[in-house]
């Protein structure tokens, strides 16, 4: 079977990405870990599907480079939205598996979007341990802010932390630099560290406002970090509610890039 695919990232978070509007397009878990592959496939993160809806104008469906369907990706998320803008599709209100979702292009300029991404609502941030939170912003999470993130052991820690929960988790580490919060994050579903994440860099600033750390710019409950991961820089920025202790209206904010598309058979 032929079929046409585009490969996009956003931060260095890379996905192949296909176009199932149509909905005749039906890859196994094999098959996809295949495109995936950056040895013997095309070599990605994750692989996305935009598809029809109902109520939206498309749907969002994500893989993880191992074959089987993940829950939500935030640097997925605003590359899917810079893909069906490529494609035509001027509204950018869609359903993924953590519910709706909308994205803004801010800018584009040749195959490089800038887009702001409507994440879902987090209902709370708990600490876990001294300098560690573990809490879900469509996918979960845990954040531990740590010294010399760049010289810290994020694949033997991460690898720990990962499997520590029920379930899984993904784990992001993070050093409080004075103009950015410094990410490295180490992935479920990739089992390896990624060059960023966006649900990662989205818990990571929600944990360090919980934490007191002062973000880049505020205006009333609203706040705004900036954040460096290893591909590149995001930003998030939410509305702290104090009566439940929540967080809404979530945005992240990041570079969405084409970076080329073929035919490949498979």
């Amino acid at each position: 079977m032929k079929i046409h695919i585009y490969k996009f990232q956003g931060a260095g978070n890379d996905f192949v990405c296909i176009d199932n509007r149509k909905g005749d397009i039906h890859l196994t878990t094999k098959q996809i870990n295949h495109l995936c592959d950056r040895r013997f496939g095309i070599g990605s993160d994750g692989m996305m599907l935009i598809g029809s809806s109902r109520k939206y104008d498309f749907s969002m469906r994500y893989f993880n480079a191992d074959g089987k369907e993940g829950s939500m990706c935030g640097n997925g998320g605003r590359c899917i939205s810079a893909f069906a803008n490529y494609l035509g599709v001027e509204k950018l209100e869609f359903e993924a598996i953590d519910g709706y979702h909308n994205a803004k292009i801010l800018s584009r300029k040749d195959n490089v979007w800038k887009v702001r991404l409507k994440m879902s609502d987090v209902d709370s941030c708990p600490k876990f341990g001294r300098k560690s939170y573990f809490l879900n912003t469509g996918s979960p999470h845990y954040v531990e802010f740590v010294k010399d993130v760049d010289n810290y052991p994020v694949d033997t820690k991460g690898k720990y932390w990962r499997y520590y929960f029920e379930g899984g988790t993904n784990v992001n580490f993070v050093e409080v630099c004075p103009d950015t919060l410094k990410i490295r994050t180490y992935e479920r579903g990739v089992e390896a560290e990624t060059y960023a994440c966006g649900t990662g860099a989205t818990a990571s600033a929600i944990a360090a406002y919980v934490s007191g750390v002062k973000p880049h710019a505020a205006k009333g409950d609203r706040f705004t970090y900036k954040l460096n991961a290893r591909g590149g820089k995001l930003e998030v920025s939410a509305e702290y509610k104090k009566e439940d202790k929540s967080f809404r209206e979530v945005y992240l904010t990041g570079p969405a890039t084409l970076v080329f598309e073929c035919d490949i058979e498979i």
